[in-house]
């Protein structure tokens, strides 16, 4: 039996040698069998595996953390190393996704603490690459190296991580073109060395320095919800890495895109989606501005539908993000391949964000072809057009709603000071250190506020400090609109409103419609100068019964839709009165058609059938009594309803917003307007700072200050020669009882009483009982003034005294040195000695002036020049005085 075991052996071996390879073969037979399925849509591809390079490391919990994984490629027979980074930023906290019942319930539910698995990366060594991948279940997404775009996704099935690689030019879609063609038949060749696209960024931030923040909300149809099979969970990660990859897009432009909402219709479409792109747009944007705004804020909503429009990839509006009724797109998604279907919603925001088409514009673009191009490039790069144009749309005043930063409440995932979103316990996020230098309010590395600092970004932020309440922060654009203030304590502008949608307008002309007083004179002279006015009826009803591009009333299909008379006012619009050619940046095409002696004026812009046509009556225009264009037909304004009775609701002294509350003119108080106060409304914010007590206190200090003092100038003013004579008897007087008594002082100190004076002249004793001089508060006697009194000169000033050595002789003072009377009618006495004598002699009389007998024949003291202008040369310089009272019995 051993050498029957011994030569089976070989067979054996042989046998399961060709099991194993049998085996393989159909492995990889079912692998490709498998890939030409997944392929179906690609015109070239490889297969490959992917390597990881770095293991995840694990956590303080154990879990495993993958913030920074790298993987290594071979594709075209070059090697790529991939650094990954974890993205954390672009989903919100609450991402609330809506579903709907059978029963037509809508249903809700929310992603919270998500550890999920997208990735922003790059390639090391290729300049200007760029990685926007997904790893939970292999690697799916865009890779960009140097000049090639590629998608990656791993290959169903697959045991061995076989991954498919492809160029995005390489996806078989039907051609998806904008119908923008130039003009001047010239072909505009592209520069062979345009600059890098780094370069052409750090330009624009120096403009733009200031992150922007979208809040994107999806909606997806019931057919594409179908053809993911009917799965909620699949469509929801299929949105999930279209925004990642949005986010990493418009991360160059300094833009963050971040997934607050997603609506999938799993019953019914909520409307119809019959019809061309434009009508489609049309229903979406009315059911969000009913529906989606008043449940979720915001800034933009896109509409994923897997329809075709017979070669539109999509449609928005431009300029609008911040727009309650048109910040909208519609976005066509027929094939199954997220990574292409990416540069789709991306062209259709952009238009959002106030981009228009590259084409014939000269713009510069690092790569063949930019995402703003006309037709679907698959490129991840913007044009320094599309960058121009976002630039003119902040400067414009009309991004305002993308300075709101995702609340910190809203932040997906972990943490991370340094990614410019305020995640939960920040303050601020100014980026890396390098981006931090110029910002004087937020301290990197710890994302709080500098001290001294309240905020660090908004419209309601000036010099790191809450503007003021009642600062207007968003004024008002025209008769429709309505301001909004800052309240004082938030950086953030209050949501903008406006008078409410069928408001009268222009002495009742028109209709307030979405903020704009909506007038065909007024939409001619934005066009074609402001000397234009709307033609008459006449020329719209036969430009427009044409159906062709210079007269229609909106697309059908490929096609246009002529107007029947009723609704050829709300077509193409027509336009007289034109002197000038106005210069639109862009190269539309103007015709004039001669009708009955009118010249009427129409223009086509030509921007793609992915925008709708600005050349369009506006909706909300007048177009007969009680009536308004809507969707290209002239219908009744009720459709508007306005149901708004300023008299009752609002005392007659304010308007409705559009939220319908009253907005009070100044001097009323909300929310009725019927009782005194500052205006505005609930959703304006206060008209007034009612913290401000600078206005109060400057009154108590006008009327309690000011005034008084402006009161006691007016008096001091009118009373000035008084006060002043006032003021110098006073001082005169003051002078001479100084100088007397320190006269009297001194002499008293030198030489003692007089010895020939009695006792109650001397000082030492008082006068006799029954004097009449013995009470206490009688006057004083008349006595020459002392030497040492300053004499005055005819003008009232006092007169130089003449220096003298001689002492003065103290003996002979009356006791108590005291002046009767006024001291201005005292002239200063000579130096002179006298005694005192007991007998009463009858006064000399001169001059007013009595001259006691005991004066009359002292010797004369010349002056330098006569006290008092009327005293006559050799009369004695003396003064009245009282006799001495009687010597003591």
């Amino acid at each position: 039996m051993q050498p029957t075991q011994k030569s089976l052996h070989p067979m054996a071996g042989t046998f399961g040698y060709l099991t194993l390879c049998t085996g393989t073969i159909l492995v990889l037979i079912c692998t490709f069998t498998q890939g030409l399925e997944q392929a179906s849509f690609l015109s070239s591809y490889e297969i490959i595996i992917p390597q990881k390079l770095t293991r995840a490391r694990r956590d303080a919990s154990g879990a495993a953390d993958e913030a920074s994984p790298s993987y290594s490629i071979v594709t075209e027979g070059k090697k790529y190393i991939l650094h990954l980074e974890k993205n954390r930023d672009f989903l919100a906290k609450d991402l609330t996704i809506y579903t709907y019942a059978e029963d037509g319930r809508r249903l809700s539910s929310q992603l919270r603490n998500q550890a999920h698995c997208h990735y922003h990366g790059y390639a090391e060594g290729v300049p200007e690459s760029f990685v926007a991948v997904s790893t939970c279940s292999g690697l799916r997404g865009l890779l960009h190296l140097g000049n090639g775009s590629y998608g990656i996704e791993p290959l169903n099935s697959s045991v061995e991580f076989h991954h498919l690689i492809y160029r995005l030019e390489d996806v078989k879609t039907e051609p998806m073109m904008c119908g923008v063609s130039s003009l001047d038949g010239v072909d505009h060749n592209e520069d062979t060395h345009p600059p890098s696209m780094t370069q052409l960024l750090r330009r624009k931030r120096a403009v733009l320095p200031q992150t922007r923040y979208v809040e994107l909300f999806l909606v997806v149809d019931k057919e594409r919800y179908d053809k993911s099979g009917m799965n909620s969970t699949f469509v929801t990660g299929e949105m999930v890495q279209l925004s990642n990859y949005l986010d990493g897009m418009y991360k160059m432009l300094n833009i963050r895109v971040v997934l607050v909402g997603l609506e999938i219709w799993t019953d019914i479409n909520k409307i119809s989606t019959d019809g061309s792109a434009g009508e489609v747009l049309g229903r979406f944007v009315q059911w969000r501005e009913k529906e989606l705004v008043p449940r979720r804020r915001h800034d933009s909503a896109q509409f994923v539908i897997r329809k075709s429009f017979g070669g539109t990839a999509g449609m928005a509006f431009v300029g609008t993000v911040c727009s309650r009724s048109h910040a909208g797109g519609l976005n066509a998604f027929q094939h199954s391949n997220v990574q292409s279907f990416a540069s789709v919603v991306a062209h259709e925001l952009g238009h959002n964000l106030g981009m228009n088409h590259d084409d014939a514009r000269g713009c510069t673009c690092p790569v063949k072809t930019c995402i703003m191009s006309a037709g679907e490039s698959g490129s991840k790069n913007f044009s320094s057009c599309s960058a121009d144009d976002f630039e003119k749309l902040i400067l414009t005043k009309g991004g305002s709603c993308l300075l709101n930063v995702p609340n910190a409440d809203e932040s997906y995932s972990a943490p991370s000071c340094g990614n410019k979103l305020v995640d939960h316990g920040e303050e601020c996020d100014c980026g890396t250190a390098k981006e931090c230098e110029n910002d004087p309010c937020c301290e990197p590395g710890t994302c709080k506020l500098r001290a001294g600092s309240q905020c660090a970004y908004g419209s309601c932020c000036q010099n790191c400090r809450f503007s003021p309440g009642g600062t207007v922060c968003r004024d008002v654009f025209n008769e429709c609109d309505l301001p909004e203030y800052c309240n004082g304590s938030s950086p953030f502008c209050q949501p903008d409103v406006f008078i409410q949608n069928g408001h009268p307008c222009r002495n009742s002309q028109a209709y307030c419609y979405n903020g704009m007083c909506q007038y065909y004179d007024a939409q001619c002279q934005a066009i074609f100068g402001t000397k234009a006015k709307a033609a008459p009826k006449i020329c719209f009803q036969e430009v427009n019964s044409k159906g062709d591009r210079f007269g229609n009333c909106g697309p059908r299909g490929t096609d246009y839709q002529k107007c029947d008379t009723r609704n050829a006012v709300c077509g193409k619009l027509q336009c007289e009165n034109v002197e000038s050619m106005p210069i639109f940046g862009i190269q539309p095409s103007i015709i004039k058609t001669s009708i009955q002696g009118t010249v009427c004026w129409g223009v086509d812009f030509q921007l793609g059938s992915d925008v709708p046509d600005p050349a369009m009556v506006n909706e909300g225009s007048k177009c007969d009594e009680g009536k308004i264009c809507r969707n290209y037909e002239c219908v009744d304004a009720s459709v508007l309803n306005y149901d708004c009775d300023v008299q009752t609701k609002c005392g007659g002294n304010g308007v409705c917003n559009s939220n319908k509350n009253c907005h009070c003119n100044d001097g009323w108080a909300y929310p009725r307007c019927q009782t005194k106060g500052h205006g505005g409304s609930i959703d304006s914010g206060p008209t007034y700072n009612d913290k401000d007590t600078s206005l109060r206190d400057g009154l108590l200090v006008f009327f309690f200050l000011i005034v008084p003092l402006l009161a006691l100038g007016v008096f001091a003013f009118f009373k000035r020669n008084e006060l002043k004579r006032r003021f110098w008897r006073k001082k005169r007087s003051q002078e001479h009882v100084v100088d007397r008594n320190n006269q009297t002082v001194g002499q008293r100190n030198a030489a003692g009483p007089p010895k020939n004076v009695p006792d109650h002249v001397s000082g030492r004793g008082g006068p006799a009982a029954g004097s009449p001089r013995n009470a206490s508060n009688g006057p004083p006697t008349r006595v020459p003034q002392p030497s040492g009194a300053p004499r005055y000169a005819n003008n009232g000033q006092p007169a130089r005294i003449p220096p003298t050595g001689v002492p003065r002789n103290a003996q002979n003072v009356p006791p108590g040195g005291g002046v009767m009377g006024n001291s201005r009618n005292m002239p200063p006495p000579g130096n002179r000695n006298f005694q005192p004598t007991s007998t009463h002699e009858a006064p000399y009389k001169e001059n007013n002036f009595a001259v006691p007998t005991y004066m009359v024949n002292q010797p004369p003291h010349t002056p330098s020049r006569p006290p008092f202008p009327h005293q006559r040369e050799g009369h004695h310089n003396v003064a009245p005085s009282r006799p001495p009272p009687a010597p003591p019995v």
